[in-house]
């Protein structure tokens, strides 16, 4: 291994190590900062002044991951950084910009319910299947290589679709000359019931609470109301991506809810 490798794998999993810590503090801020229950005057001033600012940080976050998926961004990443290194860059800055969320997260007074037991037992049963489908369904698609490191210490579980299946060579080798390189998309697990599963797990754990304070609703709210924006430009973009995710959303028809929606 030369040093550049070398200075690749630290960059990479020093983006997977920030990943996990951004992670573990957004569950610390919603569950502990967010959980303090405050009343009158906000420290900014107004309530709706507060809000705005709350809406502003969480788009600002929004905004990168949305950024970072077009394929124009994408390819003009790939003309900066070694393209071993593209996702591993889209880590590092969002794990930066959600411990920045959490931290500035403004509070907001008042409390918007609170479940008396056993019922608000019911509701930690429905966070935790949340937190078992987020990361059961991060699992199937290789947690590696969600923090970018899997392309550096080897190749996970085969494809069970695979785009340019059955294509000849030079359909798949103008793909790659496009920026179009083969996909994946699995049927297995919680991608058999939806095709966004982690969102619907992050949904589950944002909102099965039993004491939801008005910090953690404005969080909850602005958070999912962006998952449900995103998903169509997404699906748009995987489109443009891959035939084969055509394929896929007839597989599984529904986008975030089991027979439903």
């Amino acid at each position: 291994m030369n040093a550049r490798q070398i200075a690749y794998r630290a960059f990479a999993w020093g983006g997977a190590l920030l990943f996990a810590a951004a992670l573990a503090y957004f569950l610390f801020s919603y569950s502990v900062t967010f959980g303090e229950i405050t009343a009158g005057d906000t420290p900014g001033g107004s309530v709706l002044r507060t809000i705005a600012i709350d809406i502003a940080l969480f788009s600002a976050f929004a905004l990168h991951h949305s950024i970072f998926a077009r394929i124009p961004v994408r390819a003009a990443i790939r003309r900066i950084v070694p393209v071993q290194l593209e996702r591993s860059v889209y880590v590092w800055v969002a794990s930066l910009m959600l411990i920045g969320t959490c931290y500035w997260w403004q509070a907001v007074p008042g409390v918007a319910w609170h479940t008396p037991r056993p019922w608000s037992w019911a509701m930690l049963v429905v966070q935790v299947a949340g937190i078992w489908l987020t990361l059961r369904s991060a699992a199937v698609i290789d947690g590696l290589e969600l923090a970018g490191v899997r392309h550096l210490v080897g190749r996970g579980r085969p494809f069970r679709l695979r785009q340019g299946y059955g294509e000849t060579s030079p359909k798949r080798e103008a793909r790659r000359r496009a920026g179009r390189p083969d996909m994946e998309f699995k049927t297995v697990g919680p991608y058999g019931w939806v095709r966004h599963p982690i969102y619907l797990g992050w949904i589950l754990v944002v909102f099965a609470l039993g004491t939801m304070t008005m910090t953690r609703l404005v969080f909850a709210v602005v958070s999912s109301i962006y998952l449900l924006v995103a998903i169509p430009f997404e699906e748009r973009t995987l489109r443009a991506q891959s035939e084969a995710y055509a394929d896929y959303m007839q597989r599984v028809p529904r986008k975030l809810i089991p027979g439903l929606y």
